[in-house]
């Protein structure tokens, strides 16, 4: 899954929801049960996600929802494997980037 968002310093819990085709219920969730995901919150108490917040979802969406860890499994190969993981799904979404590319190309010949 490839997720679109606009360069920003923040986003907000909708635009996140919605970039994951998730509800809004579902990103609370995962914050209260992931130690790594940790957005900032406003006077107002509004969730403001960073890019690297976002980066923390992708990986989890893809552990739990890609590949079908249970939430706790997820946690536990986060804290054991947490830089073999992430180097595996980078490289994971840069082939996808490509394969995507590729595929426009074709549709043009």
């Amino acid at each position: 899954m490839h997720i679109e968002l606009p360069e920003k310093l923040y986003y907000n819990i909708g635009e996140v929801a919605q970039a994951f085709g998730v509800n809004t219920s579902l990103i609370r969730f995962w914050e209260k049960e992931f130690d790594v995901l940790k957005p900032k919150k406003n006077a107002k108490g509004n969730r403001k996600f960073t890019p690297q917040d976002i980066k923390n979802l992708e990986l989890i969406f893809h552990l739990v929802k890609e590949r079908g860890f249970t939430l706790e499994g997820a946690k536990i190969h986060l804290k054991e494997n947490k830089k073999k993981t992430l180097d595996h799904f980078e490289i994971i979404r840069k082939l996808e980037t490509v394969k995507a590319e590729l595929l426009k190309i074709k549709e043009q010949l």
